[in-house]
């Protein structure tokens, strides 16, 4: 029993360390659910933690003419971080806004969210007037219900204890 500790124990650390991230997932428009963006010049995908993947590191939501795309990284655990796009009204290809000041996020207009916790949330960016940016739908299949796409943004820490997060180069093919 012991040499197996010896033998499982160094596997177990292994499998267990942050997958490095060198490029972002293609950009496609086959539903391959992807996701990706540079958070400060750093590309940032959605990744779990360990041996055992996380549900829900991707997720796509359909409520009538909104989409929310929401994003999760645990590779960093115990600190995670996680992307939500909000895009209201969405009709179609084409390119929307991320322009709108709120206090916090809210379906009253599309934005940009980032967070970074530790159980709970260390900081958060939203986008606002100030701190904008934007979301082109590339690809909307609402047959196969498929949605592509990229985005890019700036957005302000909420907690006004840090300087803005720069998002670029984001892209997405999601299933909802």
């Amino acid at each position: 029993m012991k040499k197996l500790l010896i033998i499982c124990l160094p596997l177990l650390l292994l499998m267990s360390c942050k997958k490095e991230v060198s490029e972002l997932p293609p950009a496609t428009q086959t539903g391959a659910n992807t996701f990706g963006a540079k958070v400060n010049g750093n590309f940032w995908v959605p990744q779990g933690f360990g041996p055992v993947p996380a549900g829900n590191l991707l997720e796509a939501i359909r409520l009538g003419p909104n989409f929310y795309i929401r994003a999760r990284n645990f590779a960093s655990s115990p600190n995670e971080t996680e992307f939500e796009i909000f895009i209201k009204d969405l009709t179609g290809p084409g390119t929307y806004p991320l322009n709108t000041t709120m206090a916090s996020r809210s379906t009253a207009a599309s934005y940009g969210f980032y967070l970074k916790r530790n159980l709970t949330p260390i900081s958060e960016w939203l986008t606002s007037a100030t701190n904008s940016g934007s979301v082109t739908v590339t690809f909307m299949d609402t047959t196969n219900n498929i949605l592509s796409g990229t985005f890019q943004f700036t957005a302000a820490d909420v907690y006004g204890t840090g300087g803005p997060i720069t998002v670029s180069e984001g892209r997405f093919d999601v299933r909802y």
